[in-house]
């Protein structure tokens, strides 16, 4: 389980965040990344099985306004599963953290012209 969680960048939130899951997620056309937050104890639905965890999530890029929508699966102990995705691509949290470091880049040269 422990390779989801490095491949994906989701798991647990920080020390401010405990509840917190976090994953991050590329759209198709704008290439925006955008993070998402689960609460691991208010987001997700016990299944009939009484064993796993579901929740979907419509996502929309903050930029773009594209829309994604994922659909999460956890274990009993509230661990990733799975995650299918329409419109875009689960990414790493590396990858959110390159795009947010290129538009603040971008940002600052612009209000420097």
């Amino acid at each position: 389980m422990g390779f989801l969680k490095r491949l994906f960048g989701g798991g647990q939130g920080s020390k401010d965040d405990p509840d917190g899951l976090y994953f991050y997620f590329r759209a198709n056309r704008s290439d925006e990344v955008v993070q998402v937050r689960l609460h691991r104890f208010n987001d997700l639905s016990l299944m009939d099985d009484g064993k796993t965890y579901f929740t979907r999530k419509m996502i929309v890029g903050s930029k773009s306004y594209e829309r994604m929508e994922a659909e999460f699966m956890f274990d009993r102990n509230r661990n990733l599963i799975s995650c299918e995705v329409t419109g875009g691509d689960m990414v790493e949290q590396a990858d959110f953290d390159a795009y947010v470091a290129a538009k603040s880049a971008l940002e600052n040269n612009e209000t420097e012209n």
